[in-house]
């Protein structure tokens, strides 16, 4: 997968709009089509399931969704082919893959509840000082 990847290239710059969303729509296909393969390499298929990923890099695609210069999309695009590139060539280790793609910006599972729920009241004055 990641020999096909090396042959498609961003030109250096989209005539219009319309260009720029097609290559984007056409960038989002083929990061879709890697994620088996992204899933094989980094053993992910305990961690999440590929619909959850797809969503994660749908979520990166929507966060840009704003740009309308052309050139910054082509940008985008570059930086977005090169990350996909390092990730299918296994430039990333495991867990650079998990803590951007799966975990995110929501942290982890485990720390969403409160830490001193039903603890003694000497963790409870040691989980709110200041011991940093």
């Amino acid at each position: 997968m990641s020999f096909t990847l090396r042959s498609v290239k961003v030109p250096p710059n989209s005539v219009s709009l319309e260009e720029a969303r097609s290559r984007t729509f056409e960038f989002f296909r083929s990061a879709c089509r890697s994620i088996p393969t992204i899933m094989e390499i980094y053993n992910l298929y305990d961690i999440v399931n590929p619909s959850q990923l797809r969503s994660a890099i749908a979520s990166q695609f929507r966060k840009n969704a704003h740009i309308t210069n052309p050139k910054v999309i082509d940008m985008l695009l570059f930086k977005g082919m090169e990350e996909l590139n390092n990730i299918t060539e296994h430039a990333k280790q495991r867990h650079h893959i998990i803590g951007q793609y799966v975990v995110g910006n929501q942290g982890l599972v485990q720390d969403s509840g409160s830490k001193d729920q039903g603890s003694s009241e000497f963790l409870k004055n040691f989980y709110s000082g200041n011991y940093f």
